[in-house]
């Protein structure tokens, strides 16, 4: 090869640097117009504006889902060459009420420089030993639903060798552990009566859904330390002296692996179902269409990752609380099944905690724009690295070929003793 990796990464940054001012632009715009889960109707079309005015890009732009898109560029080269196809990942939806507390509108902003450094020193760079093609997906509706469930379910990350994305937090981590999770929604249905004057005339829903909530806070002792189980009363009545004929819960339940979440949900409904048996109310347990999975790490990438951030002068936590507590869910956690790829945390120069107002304003400060950027500069190097040597995409294959039998082997063990 006529020029050097290490020549080429600083290629790849310097490119970065000077798409700085229309990267921050779009994270900006997101940011000052937050929406909802699969209502992101602006964010979409922002992204696809940009990458339909990048050259060379060829966008989809209601790709599978009609707020998700895909930015596709395909290097040169033979038609007959195997093609490895890098993806980039862009989530851009935002919390009700205190909008981009998730820092979404710095992953879309990630995932965009992340694929721009990178087509920026390929398409110039001569005798790469494999043709090239770098994705960016726009995945809808992390933070309700799961647009790349939905997605995966479609097929969108058939194709891909490799996928990346960074998610905003409060500090520099290669890994931080992310859970499997469902969300429930429970309705108990009753009977109203004047609370007063013909009270045993009524059957009261209140009193399943408090039971509900009493008989879960009951299970906890008998829980594993790891599993989590937290929801709220929805909807609890609509007037003192009326029994209440409808009560709502929504609850999430949460477990390490994925193959632990059916044995939890089984007890959970049977706190559910057992405060309709006491109260003589109808029941109706509905679990969401998509069911989030825990991550499979993938070691090789996370060590390059973190090689090359070190080299852009990250300095990643070693704080054992913070790199062994378990955090949130993701729907990358679905994704990490089917294509290798590795989901880091970078600092945006706040200490404050995400999915507070406080996050809101870190997100959408200047001040995130130079961590926002260098950990882009440290995916798309790491998306190099493999690109430049066919056998660390070897070995990173090999390592989530064996991760994924791993974990069928103690789904299938852990399924044994239950």
């Amino acid at each position: 090869m006529s020029e050097g990796a290490e020549s080429l990464k600083q290629r790849l940054c310097r490119s970065v640097d000077e798409a700085e001012a229309k990267l921050h632009s779009l994270s900006r715009d997101i940011w000052s117009c937050p929406e909802l889960a699969y209502q992101e109707n602006k964010a979409h079309d922002r992204l696809v504006a940009f990458f339909s005015q990048e050259e060379g890009w060829k966008v989809d732009a209601h790709f599978k889902l009609p707020t998700a898109f895909r930015a596709c560029w395909l290097a040169g080269g033979s038609e007959q060459e195997d093609v490895v196809t890098v993806g980039f990942l862009c989530e851009y939806d935002a919390l009700p009420a205190i909008g981009h507390a998730c820092g979404h509108n710095l992953i879309a902003e990630v995932g965009a420089a992340a694929a721009l450094g990178l087509k920026a020193v390929l398409e110039n760079t001569h005798k790469l030993p494999v043709r090239v093609q770098v994705m960016v997906l726009g995945t809808p509706a992390e933070e309700d639903g799961g647009g790349k469930i939905d997605m995966l379910g479609k097929g969108a990350f058939e194709g891909l060798d490799v996928v990346f994305m960074a998610h905003p937090s409060k500090e520099d981590a290669t890994y931080l552990p992310c859970v499997a999770e469902h969300d429930v929604t429970i309705k108990y249905h009753g009977k109203a009566s004047h609370a007063s004057a013909y009270p045993w005339e009524g059957i009261n829903a209140l009193d399943a859904a408090v039971l509900c909530y009493n008989n879960l806070s009951a299970l906890r002792q008998q829980m594993k330390p790891d599993w989590r189980v937290h929801g709220i009363i929805k909807h609890g009545g609509v007037k003192p002296n009326i029994i209440p004929a409808y009560t709502e819960l929504e609850y999430y339940l949460r477990t390490p692996s994925r193959a632990e979440l059916p044995v939890l949900k089984d007890k959970a409904q049977k706190c559910f179902r057992s405060a309709a048996l006491a109260t003589g109310c109808e029941v109706e347990v509905e679990f969401a269409r998509n069911k989030f999975d825990n991550m499979l790490r993938n070691v090789t990438l996370e060590e390059l990752y973190e090689r090359n951030g070190k080299a852009l002068g990250m300095d990643f936590t070693t704080d054992e609380d913070v790199l062994k507590n378990e955090s949130g869910s993701t729907d990358f956690g679905n994704v990490s099944f089917v294509v290798p790829g590795i989901h880091p945390y970078f600092f945006i120069g706040s200490n404050a905690l995400n999915h507070t107002e406080e996050y809101t304003v870190a997100a959408g400060d200047d001040k995130a724009q130079f961590f926002t950027l260098r950990t882009a500069k440290a995916l798309a190097m790491t998306a190099l690295d493999v690109l430049l040597h066919p056998e660390l995409l070897q070995k990173v294959k090999q390592e989530f070929a064996e991760a994924k039998l791993k974990d069928e082997q103690n789904a299938e063990q852990f399924a044994k003793h239950c």
